[in-house]
C-alpha cells in the first residue's frame, strides 16, 4: 500500500511540474518582474506561490463538492479535465503555450496592473484551469490520510518552483531561450501522456462495459 500510495504523490507531483511548467514560465516570470528591484522581485515570487498553494488546495477540497452542486459525475470531468490538459500539452510542444493560458486582452492589461504575483502569476499562468483540473481528479476520492500526502505534494511543488523562480535570472542566462524551449516541449509530452490517461480513466467511468 505504501508502493501505491507514493506512486500516486510521485504522478501529483510531476503532473503539477509538467501542467505548471516552471522552467517554462521563466521568460515570463523574468520580463514581468524585470523593473523591479531584486527585494521586489523575491516578494513577488513568494506571493504568488503562496497564491498557488491556495488555489490549488481549495480546489482539491472544494472540487468535488462543485462537481455534485452541477451534477457532473468524476468520469465526465475527467474527459474533460483530460481534453484540456492535452490541448495545453499541444500547445507546449507546438511552442504556442503563452496564448493558451491569457488572451490578448490580458495581455494588454499587464501593464496597467500595479501587483502581478496572483494575476496573471499565480492565477492563470501558473495555477491554470489544467492544474486545477488535474488537483480535482487526482483528489476524488482519496481517504484523509491520502488527502494529506498530496496537501504536502502541492506544498513540495511550490517550494521547488519557488527556488526555480529565485534563481530565473541566473537559469535563464544559462539555458537561453533555446535551452527553455526544449524543456517546455518535453513538459509538454510528459503532460500529453498525463492527459491521455485522465481521458482513459474517464472513458472507463462512462463506459465500463468497454473494459
Amino acid at each position: 500500500m505504501a508502493a501505491i500510495d507514493f506512486s500516486l504523490y510521485l504522478k501529483f507531483f510531476v503532473g503539477l511540474f509538467a501542467i505548471i511548467n516552471p522552467l517554462g514560465l521563466l521568460p515570463v516570470f523574468v520580463s514581468l518582474t524585470g523593473h523591479m528591484q531584486p527585494d521586489e522581485r523575491r516578494k513577488t515570487n513568494t506571493t504568488a506561490h503562496i497564491a498557488v498553494m491556495i488555489i490549488l488546495i481549495v480546489s482539491m477540497c472544494m472540487g468535488q463538492l462543485i462537481l455534485d452542486s452541477f451534477g457532473i459525475s468524476l468520469a465526465s470531468f475527467r474527459i474533460a479535465g483530460g481534453s484540456l490538459i492535452t490541448l495545453i500539452a499541444w500547445s507546449m510542444l507546438q511552442g504556442k503555450l503563452g496564448e493558451v493560458k491569457h488572451n490578448k486582452q490580458e495581455k494588454g492589461e499587464l501593464a496597467a496592473r500595479e501587483s502581478i504575483a496572483v494575476v496573471p502569476l499565480a492565477l492563470p499562468l501558473m495555477a491554470g484551469p489544467g492544474a486545477i483540473s488535474s488537483s480535482i481528479v487526482y483528489a476524488s476520492q482519496k481517504t484523509l490520510p491520502q488527502m494529506a500526502g498530496m496537501f504536502l505534494v502541492v506544498v513540495a511543488f511550490a517550494c521547488c518552483s519557488w527556488l526555480i523562480f529565485r534563481a530565473a535570472p541566473l537559469l535563464f542566462k544559462l539555458m537561453g531561450n533555446t535551452g527553455i524551449n526544449v524543456v517546455t516541449r518535453i513538459m509538454g509530452l510528459i503532460m500529453m501522456s498525463l492527459g491521455i490517461e485522465i481521458i482513459v480513466a474517464g472513458i472507463k467511468g462512462v463506459f465500463p462495459g468497454l473494459v
